[in-house]
């Protein structure tokens, strides 16, 4: 495909463009989130249960932070200064509700779904490295919702 059809169809669905953009700054939050995570675990020492809800919650706010920035500038160009604490209380609600999938999501992985079934090792990982599937799980689930809560709720034109 041509550079100028891509330019096309980027134009005629802007959508596309946003959601690649949006894709691109939720890798960027990916690896704040899991850095994040994993000195907290490897500080403390602990994985699991609630401790690793409690880090991946402070990881996801510290990533979810971030977020806000790079969406508002550079995925949905939001320039406008107006009604910022509207917007940026939006987004936090969205956010909210994409953190509560995410570390569910993350915490039953973890806590529930081990790396083993029926006492046959199937992927041998450490207790951290466990705890960085379960957070890539929390996030491809957030994902989407994120997307179009940001898209159609906070950064709408």
């Amino acid at each position: 495909m041509k550079n100028t059809t891509i330019k096309k169809v980027l134009k005629k669905y802007p959508s596309i463009g946003q959601f690649f953009r949006f894709g691109l700054i939720g890798g960027l939050n990916t690896g704040v989130d899991l850095a994040i995570l994993n000195i907290l675990m490897i500080l403390s020492g602990l994985s699991e249960g609630a401790p690793y809800a409690y880090f991946k919650a402070i990881s996801f706010c510290a990533a979810a932070t971030f977020s806000y920035f790079m969406n508002k500038k550079w995925a949905f160009k939001d320039n406008s200064k107006k009604k910022e604490v509207k917007k940026f209380s939006q987004f936090f609600i969205v956010s909210l509700v994409g953190a509560v999938i995410n570390v569910t999501v993350a915490t039953l992985i973890v806590t529930y779904i081990k790396p083993s079934m029926g006492g046959v090792l199937v992927i041998p990982l450490s207790n951290p490295l466990w705890g960085t599937v379960g957070a890539l799980g929390g996030t491809a689930f957030g994902l989407i919702w994120n997307f179009f809560g940001y898209k159609l709720l906070v950064f709408k034109k």
